[in-house]
């Protein structure tokens, strides 16, 4: 007979390790998939090194792609610390994003040195908006935060829409939905020349050792850790739940709203409703992936965007589909959730006792 009981104090190498060794499952548990695709295994992983570290140009691209994955993964790891679901980064990141451009094309003309800062600022604040409304209805009325977070990602997305068809189309994009860019003192400065990658990654990490300090140090990350660990405990140990849920939902959409500052003022330079991929969705894989630890999110970022940009390079090289990065990326979620249970929790076996 098999008894599960939870684990009296997990070491900090094991809790460390078991992500690790998620990780490193879930990338021999891709071989087979590309086996099945007909694909040589070795040829396969040898051109996904070189997508990632080939050359300067790959390595800084899955240093770019990796930036907004910090941004959302730090978002998500707030949130989720304090038991406050926030599938809503999604939408955090276009509002951050279209503050930045009403903000960035010609509202404020100043030197970037001043422009920057208030084009940061304006999307943290757009994102903290984003994510304060549903925790508001979740903590007047009860609402489900996963239900009302994620149908606002659909209803920011229509809004842009229509802002790009309106106020904030450019005239001169030849009839394209698409904001006027930004102007060039608002651009996040390059850190390599000629290449893609910018200041957004310093502000990222950054982001991560303030996160990392406030959840660890300070009394407000004790407070969203108590509440995230057990709420009625919190509260009968005067608490204010309520108000620590909607500072974990502020400081969390602030951070999924830089990462759309991030990537209009870094990297496009203007606004598109294409601007993300899905960022604020895979930003809960990397949370959850680092085990909603900070520095963690900076490494599991790192990881999955070397996956995206490695599978590029490989699906063109030998020619297998591309969205076998998504299988890795799903494949290595499975691996950290059981992981994470191993974790917590261990198998005893008892003998059977007959009444």
């Amino acid at each position: 007979m098999i008894r599960i009981e939870p684990r009296e104090m997990p070491s900090k190498w094991w809790t460390v390790g078991i992500p690790i060794m998620s990780a490193l499952v879930a990338i021999l548990l891709a071989a087979i998939p590309l086996a099945l695709a007909g694909a040589n295994i070795f040829e396969a992983y040898t051109q996904m090194a070189k997508g990632i570290f080939g050359s300067t140009f790959a390595f800084t691209e899955m240093l770019t792609r990796a930036t907004p994955l910090i941004f959302t993964g730090l978002a998500a790891t707030i949130a989720f610390r304090a038991k406050l679901w926030n599938i809503g980064a999604e939408g955090q990141l276009y509002l951050g994003a279209m503050a930045a451009v009403t903000v960035g094309t010609g509202l404020i003309d100043a030197p970037s040195f001043i422009l920057i800062p208030v084009i940061l600022f304006a999307g943290a604040i757009s994102g903290a908006v984003g994510m304060a409304a549903p925790t508001y209805l979740k903590t007047r009325f009860g609402a489900d935060e996963v239900v009302t977070t994620l149908l606002l990602n659909f209803i920011i997305i229509i809004f842009l829409q229509m802002m790009l068809e309106g106020p904030l189309k450019d005239p001169m994009g030849m009839g394209w939905p698409q904001s006027e860019p930004i102007l060039e003192n608002g651009i996040l400065p390059q850190l390599i020349p000629r290449m893609r990658i910018h200041a957004g990654l310093i502000i990222a990490l950054i982001s991560a050792g303030l996160v990392h300090l406030l959840l660890s140090k300070s009394i407000w990350g004790f407070k969203t850790r108590a509440v995230g660990e057990n709420a009625p405990a919190a509260l009968h140990a005067g608490i204010n739940v309520n108000r620590t849920f909607m500072g974990a939902a502020v400081v969390s959409g602030a951070i999924a709203g830089l990462a759309g500052v991030s990537e209009v003022a870094g990297l496009r330079g203007y606004l598109t409703t294409d601007l993300s991929p899905g960022f604020g969705y895979t930003g809960i894989v990397v949370a959850m992936l680092a085990g909603l630890s900070p520095i963690g999110v900076v490494i599991s970022a790192i990881f999955i965007a070397s996956i995206f940009v490695g599978a590029d390079t490989m699906s063109r090289a030998i020619g297998v589909s591309s969205y076998l990065a998504d299988l890795v990326v799903a494949i290595s979620l499975i691996c950290v959730l059981i992981g994470g249970f191993v974790a917590r929790y261990r198998f005893i076996r008892t003998n059977k006792v007959n009444a």
